[in-house]
């Protein structure tokens, strides 16, 4: 990748403008999603104390052989499941989605939608 992406930086100034307006707390944590071109992060930050909740990755090792095979959308669909069942264990029911500057399409749409699928209010 190229040291100054103009798409990154657009992006990260899409980013900087959503957390102006969006943040977390305890009751209802922001569920903030990055993906990379091979991977999908998914984590429930309370904004309040600047710590992560619960978090889920397609490098999990306890997510890696359910994930084998399967295509980058249907994988990001299981993140958002597991980390709606990981918060619904820490008895967290809703939560802020943050999309993090990327577009509200394929693997981030897939995340908020298995996140619902699991019982997370998003």
């Amino acid at each position: 990748m190229r040291k100054n992406n103009p798409k990154e930086a657009t992006r990260v100034k899409r980013k900087i403008g959503i957390r102006k307006r969006m943040s977390g707390d305890a009751a209802a944590p922001r569920l903030t999603v990055f993906r990379s071109a091979r991977h999908i992060y998914a984590q429930l930050i309370d904004d309040a104390n600047g710590s992560t909740l619960v978090q889920a990755c397609t490098l999990d090792k306890a997510l890696k052989d359910a994930l084998k095979g399967k295509k980058k959308a249907a994988a990001a669909k299981e993140i958002g499941k597991a980390v709606a069942e990981r918060a619904k264990a820490k008895g967290i029911t809703t939560a802020v989605f943050d999309r993090n500057g990327f577009r509200y399409h394929g693997r981030i749409a897939a995340v908020a939608d298995g996140a619902r699928e699991a019982g997370l209010k998003v």
